[in-house]
């Protein structure tokens, strides 16, 4: 994919760099050769409020962590229903009290069948009103950020942007948006695991806390889990802060935008489906 000068000028306003592949990469065909292991990188020194002009070839991806698989509670049907089924049966869903509060689910919104999906928290008032996930600032800004690595929520007809699926670990809305609790999110699961199982994706982005144990099984902070490679059920995860978090910690953006270039180099590494 070519970004014109202007695409540059427009990401660089956003406080954003366009993620590129590594050099001689290309994409997956049916019978790949086997990609050079790339050299140490040098990365300089940048301001955490700021991105570079130019964007750095990530180190080679560390090696994937060992994690403990999470269990999907048992929800009679889940496991085998049809996108169709699996809407009508989040839309319908009575499993804990969010159900008296919320005005909509929030399914999820994307390609079907995406290379990289999505996983964040829970829906917010926004969400809530519209029924789709990462609306208002945060889902904005997500957006600007999916842009800058060549992926989108809704591509349009001949565009060079990749679809992506996007989805929240919890289907309502907390009241309040309190915290949800552990009983919430069990009730929730499988929704989210019968989503994975759909959508088929090469590599899943774990956005925020809540998201990162739902995937990972862990309580440990997003700080600490950052910078490597882990697994669920055999998917490649990376996790990143939240949108939301991003907003009131500015500082923390270019970390968020060396977690998305860990995500683009793992998933170039990756063998086609």
């Amino acid at each position: 994919m070519r970004w014109t000068e202007r695409q540059h000028t427009l990401l660089a306003g956003l406080g954003l760099k366009l993620w590129q592949a590594p050099a001689g990469h290309s994409e997956p065909t049916a019978h790949p050769a086997p990609p050079p292991p790339l050299p140490p990188v040098a990365r300089p020194h940048r301001s955490p409020s700021a991105m570079a002009p130019s964007v750095p070839v990530p180190a080679p991806a560390p090696e994937v962590e060992n994690t403990v698989l999470v269990p999907a509670p048992t929800v009679p049907g889940v496991a085998s229903l049809d996108w169709a089924g699996l809407r009508q049966a989040v839309a319908s869903c009575e499993a804990c009290s969010l159900c008296r509060s919320r005005t909509q689910t929030v399914f999820g919104v994307g390609a079907e069948r995406a290379d990289v999906m999505i996983v964040g928290e829970a829906p917010g008032e926004q969400e809530d009103l519209r029924g789709e996930p990462f609306v208002g600032p945060a889902g904005q800004l997500l957006d600007n950020m999916l842009r800058a690595i060549g992926h989108s929520r809704a591509p349009g007809e001949g565009s060079p942007l990749r679809p992506v699926f996007i989805a929240n670990t919890l289907k309502c809305r907390p009241p309040r948006n309190r915290n949800p609790d552990a009983q919430e999110l069990a009730r929730c699961l499988p929704f989210l695991y019968r989503q994975i199982e759909l959508v088929q994706p090469r590599l899943l982005l774990a956005s925020g806390k809540f998201a990162i144990q739902a995937l990972l099984d862990t309580q440990e902070a997003v700080g600490r889990l950052r910078g490597r490679v882990h697994q669920f059920r055999g998917i490649p995860v990376v996790v990143t802060y939240h949108p939301a978090y991003l907003l009131r910690q500015l500082a923390e953006k270019s970390k968020a935008w060396d977690d998305l270039c860990l995500a683009m180099h793992t998933l170039s590494r990756l063998p086609p489906r």
